[in-house]
C-alpha cells in the first residue's frame, strides 16, 4: 500500500454538519418558541446562522476570538438579524444547541460503508478536526463511527487549528506516522487541503458540493464511495 495512515476531517466530510445543525436549530425553534419571540422565518434564520458561524469560525481559526465567544456570538448575532437583543435567550440557545447537536447522527452517504472497507484493507485511520474535544467525541459515538479511528486529534487537544502546521505536527507525533505514508482527507480547501500541502502530505479533496477550484489536490472526489478507486 502506498499509504498506511489516513487522516480524516470530520465535519462536512463524514458528519453532515449542515443537516445536523439544521435539525437541531429546528428543534430549538420549536422548543424555545422562537417564532413567537420574533424569528418569523426559520429558513432565513438557518441561512443567517450558517453564514455567521462560518465567519466566526474563521476568526477563531485565526486566533481573533476564543471558544466561548464563538459559541455565544453565533446565537447572539443570529438573533440580532431579527432585531432580537436577548442575552438570556442567546445563552439558552447556545447551551441547548451544544447539548443536542452532538447527538445527531446524519452522515454523508457511504460513510460507514467506506470506513468499513478501509478498515478491512488494513489502513490506520485518524481524525484531525478543528472541533472541540467533548463535542467531536460525542458526534463520533452517537453516529456510530468512533471505533474506526485510532487517534482523534482536535484543535482543543492539540492547541492549534488546521491549516496551521502545529496541529499536523501534534497528530504525527501521536500516531508515529510518516508523511510519505500519510494522506489527509477533507472538504475545505483553505483548511484541510492547504494545511496538508503545507505539511508536505498528499490530500483527498472531498468535494461534496462539486465546487470549482484552481487548487490541484492530489485527488478530488465528489462522493465518499469514490475512495475505493484510490485505496
Amino acid at each position: 500500500m502506498k499509504y498506511k495512515h489516513l487522516f480524516f476531517d470530520l465535519d462536512h466530510t463524514l458528519w453532515d454538519f449542515e443537516a445536523n445543525a439544521k435539525a437541531t436549530l429546528q428543534e430549538l425553534h420549536h422548543s424555545l418558541q422562537l417564532e413567537e419571540r420574533g424569528v418569523y422565518d426559520f429558513e432565513l434564520f438557518y441561512t443567517n446562522y450558517l453564514a455567521i458561524n462560518e465567519k466566526l469560525w474563521e476568526r477563531y481559526r485565526n486566533g481573533h476570538i476564543k471558544q466561548e465567544d464563538l459559541r455565544i456570538k453565533r446565537m447572539r448575532q443570529s438573533l440580532l438579524e431579527f432585531k432580537i437583543a436577548d442575552e438570556t435567550l442567546a445563552q439558552a440557545m447556545s447551551t441547548q444547541f451544544l447539548e443536542l447537536l452532538p447527538t445527531r447522527t446524519i452522515l454523508f452517504p457511504f460513510t460507514k460503508e467506506i470506513l468499513t472497507y478501509l478498515a478491512g484493507k488494513g489502513y490506520e485511520m485518524h481524525l484531525i478536526t478543528n472541533g472541540f474535544e467533548d463535542i467531536q467525541h460525542k458526534k463520533l459515538k452517537y453516529s456510530g463511527i468512533d471505533s474506526f479511528f485510532k487517534e482523534v486529534i482536535t484543535s482543543e487537544r492539540s492547541g492549534s487549528l488546521k491549516p496551521h502546521r502545529e496541529i499536523f505536527e501534534f497528530a504525527f507525533n501521536k500516531t508515529k506516522a510518516l508523511p510519505e505514508q500519510s494522506i489527509m482527507l477533507g472538504d475545505t480547501l483553505e483548511v484541510d487541503i492547504q494545511g496538508a500541502i503545507n505539511f508536505g502530505i498528499d490530500q483527498v479533496f472531498v468535494n461534496h458540493h462539486a465546487i470549482t477550484t484552481e487548487m490541484k489536490p492530489t485527488y478530488t472526489i465528489n462522493s465518499l464511495k469514490e475512495l475505493k478507486e484510490i485505496f
